[in-house]
């Protein structure tokens, strides 16, 4: 009789629970790279992407035992920490959220939208590497407002669907749809700019803000 042979995530699991340390670190290892860019990502600050990971690992371990294995440990190791990171950004004591109105597409009084001129020369893009353009996206993303930046981390760059997003933003499944619409808006218009600046500098890939000052922007 042939018996199941138990998967790798159950027998991490179970070395967990039995308080293996050689587990932990293996866990640590395999998620940790991961889970440290999506903090950083989210939060804007390696300091505070840091702390919220000590912090997701032991929420981690406080709920092992209610972990029903339905996911996989890194899947679910990393909605710990995308929570960690909500909560801290919602325990910021942060300015007003700045409009994105201005970066959003306008339209004449027929309902036209108004484009912005063109000239013949090569795009900004063309005139840049991958590296560049790269690094062009990390700060228009960067200089988006929190609410905006944060759905468009969880949706475009983390993955999430609409539904999982809206359940850890604490909004409908159509809020979130339309905030991430005028998010991806924004950051067209954002990008623009960017890969203008770097294609003026000379194909100089854009200065991306400190951590210490993008923890501070809105």
């Amino acid at each position: 009789m042939s018996t199941e042979t138990p998967s790798p995530d159950s027998l991490l699991l179970a070395r967990l629970r039995a308080g293996d340390e050689g587990a932990f670190d293996e866990l640590v290892r395999s998620t940790a790279p991961r889970l440290l860019a999506t903090l950083r990502r989210m939060l804007r600050s390696d300091e505070d992407a840091r702390d919220a990971l000590q912090e997701s690992y032991f929420a981690a371990f406080r709920a092992l035992e209610r972990f029903e294995g339905q996911a996989k440990l890194s899947t679910w190791l990393h909605r710990i920490a995308v929570n960690t990171a909500l909560m801290r950004l919602r325990s910021r004591r942060r300015r007003p959220e700045a409009s994105i109105d201005e970066l959003l597409p306008r339209f004449d009084a027929d309902g036209h939208r108004v484009l912005e001129p063109t000239c013949s020369r090569p795009s900004a893009e063309e005139e840049l590497d991958e590296g560049q353009r790269r690094a062009a996206v990390r700060v228009a993303v960067d200089r988006l407002p929190e609410l905006h930046r944060t759905v468009l981390v969880l949706r475009d760059l983390e993955g999430l669907g609409s539904e999982e997003t809206a359940r850890v933003l604490g909004i409908s499944v159509d809020a979130a749809k339309m905030r991430l619409h005028r998010a991806r808006q924004a950051l067209r218009t954002l990008l623009a700019g960017e890969l203008r600046l770097g294609a003026a500098a000379g194909g100089a890939a854009p200065a991306a803000p400190s951590a210490a000052t993008g923890s501070r922007a809105a």
